[in-house]
């Protein structure tokens, strides 16, 4: 079983994240074998909220040209979202927060 700290590799900070986040919605890049449940598990236990819903999207890698060769593909990547319960604490993904 993998740790909390595994499963969620780090936050994604767009302009579309930040909208989010006044609804109560945060955006992690997870791994790609970690399923919902493993997802909230982690939130939970390194943030300490509680989970409402988590969404998930699997992205497919995209062909790239590679400096001088003709063709590469980036990794493949799944981008989870995290809504929290009314009334929860927000979490802190920024320093100044």
């Amino acid at each position: 079983m993998k740790s909390a700290r595994e499963i969620i590799i780090r936050p994604l900070v767009t302009e579309k994240s930040t909208a989010l986040m006044e609804e109560e919605k945060y955006t992690f890049l997870v791994r790609r074998d970690a399923n919902k449940i493993q997802i909230r598990r982690a939130i939970e236990k390194i943030f300490e909220v509680d989970v409402q819903a988590v969404n998930t999207i699997n992205y497919r890698g995209k062909k790239r040209r590679l400096g001088r060769y003709p063709e590469g593909v980036k990794p493949a990547w799944k981008k989870a979202v995290v809504t929290l319960r009314p009334g929860s604490k927000p979490i802190e993904i920024f320093e100044g927060r």
